[in-house]
């Protein structure tokens, strides 16, 4: 690896960038970090605000490079940290046995456009290497008057912020009592305008996360027969009801905090004692993109922990402007990794960071989950339910069972030598090549009304679903 401060200096398009770079050369930031010497290629994965992290690679000969995230400073903040790193921390780097699918494609596409080492591009004059280390450790040296005025802003801020959501809901139980004593008819048909209006006042009153929610009330109801829509809307109603009691009793709750008004940084879960941790090895179920009202892309990825013994699942949840297209994903249904996971603090821990990325693992089938004598498919939304009854979706693991579909077109999950039991409707048109195929084991998503398929097991192996 070629690289010097000088030459970063000389590539960074501002000393803004370097600036922003230098708080990125931190270890934890990059959960992997590789690289191929033979092919002069450096590569690495830098965790973000969202639960996937930026790929970004470099070609340490001509310095040409590429990074996953929207920037358009080129090179952007990411690169220039792993050129840091590179300069400063080589050791940093494993070596890699072979070249990841997405670096190899961007080996195939690439034009070599970046200026040649030693060119410096304009304005170089102005950035400092130096000068963007310093920012750090003058930040450091802090008044302490005026750390002690931050910390006033900051307990006023919150106590404000308190006020105005609690306001906000007061509001959102009088909106409640309106639909109700309107009609639930009323409220199907005219859900759209009148969530869309609600939801613009929670905004106002700063409970941003509440307003999300029933801003997608619509389209969730739209998704349902027509003689469903009632009873589906009496259920979102009622979990907003419980929703709202359970932050008045406690509003310094981190749960509750999240889904009403807003959630933690990143450093902050990390930082988190109670924060949960697991390593484990981990395979990705499947994913759902979701487009939502307020011009926000909802990306969950939905993962499963390989080394329990009963079913555990966890999700990396990202949101992105939809005006930025569909970002290119760190992960694929059927990829499997080495990771340590950090859990959002919640009653089911469900949200979660990749903390460390140890590596890949080998494919597989899932383990032996043992279903015995359980008869219920829905015991764990149950469970789910009775510890957080505001949830929306809860992943399931069903037991032996096949998909079937019935006169008016609707598949259903039916349950193994159980024809008299449970079955399941299914959201969505289900693939014809899978009906009345053996599945000895099916991973899924239930929001009380239908099932999102995610994978499955069967006897030709792992199924994609999502």
């Amino acid at each position: 690896m070629e690289f010097d401060l000088k030459t970063i200096e000389a590539l960074a398009p501002d000393q803004a960038s370097l600036s922003a770079a230098s708080k990125l050369t931190k270890r934890s930031n990059w959960p992997r970090l590789e690289k191929n010497e033979q092919q002069a290629l450096i590569w690495g994965e830098c965790q973000g605000s969202g639960s996937n992290p930026y790929r970004v690679v470099v070609d340490t000969g001509d310095h040409s490079y590429k990074c996953t995230c929207p920037s358009r400073k080129f090179p952007c903040k990411h690169t220039l940290a792993l050129m840091w790193i590179a300069a400063t921390a080589p050791a940093s780097f494993a070596a890699a046995e072979s070249i990841p699918e997405w670096v190899n494609d961007w080996l195939g596409r690439r034009r070599k456009t970046t200026p040649a080492p030693g060119q410096p591009t304009s304005g170089a004059a102005a950035k400092s290497i130096d000068e963007a280390a310093r920012t750090d450790e003058s930040a450091a040296v802090e008044d302490v008057a005026a750390v002690e005025r931050r910390e006033a802003a900051q307990r006023k801020r919150a106590g404000d912020t308190r006020e105005a959501v609690s306001a906000a809901l007061d509001e959102l139980d009088q909106w409640i009592a309106d639909q109700l004593r309107l009609g639930l008819s009323g409220f199907v048909d005219g859900s759209s305008d009148r969530c869309r209006r609600i939801a613009a006042r929670l905004v106002d009153m700063k409970a941003t996360a509440l307003a999300g929610r029933i801003d997608e009330i619509p389209p969730r109801l739209m998704a349902l027969r027509s003689e469903e829509r009632p009873d589906a809307a009496i259920r979102e109603l009622g979990k907003l009801v419980l929703l709202a009691k359970a932050w008045r009793s406690a509003p310094d709750d981190p749960e509750l905090k999240r889904l009403v008004s807003t959630s933690e940084t990143r450093e902050q879960v990390l930082a988190n004692p109670n924060a949960r941790q697991v390593e484990s090895f981990w395979e990705v179920l499947g994913e759902k993109i979701e487009s939502r009202r307020d011009g926000l892309v909802s990306h969950s990825t939905w993962l499963l922990d390989l080394k329990s013994t009963t079913p555990k699942f966890a999700v990396l949840l990202d949101y992105f402007p939809a005006s930025a297209g569909r970002r290119s994903n760190a992960f694929a249904p059927g990829d499997r990794f080495d990771a340590r996971l950090v859990f959002y603090p919640s009653r089911k821990p469900l949200r979660a960071l990749v903390a460390e990325r140890m590596g890949e693992v080998m494919s597989g089938a899932w383990p032996d989950f043992s279903f015995g004598a359980a008869k219920d498919p829905l015991a764990t939304h149950a469970s789910y339910q009775d510890a957080a009854p505001w949830i929306t979706d809860c992943p399931l693991m069903l037991p032996p069972g096949a998909i079937l579909v019935d006169d008016r077109g609707t598949g259903w999950w039916q349950a193994a030598d159980d024809p008299q039991g449970i079955a399941l409707p299914i959201a969505g048109a289900v693939n014809q090549t899978l009906l009345g195929l053996d599945l000895a084991a099916t991973a899924a998503l239930w929001d009380g009304a239908r099932l999102d398929l995610l994978a499955a097991q069967s006897g030709f192996g792992r199924l994609d679903l999502s």
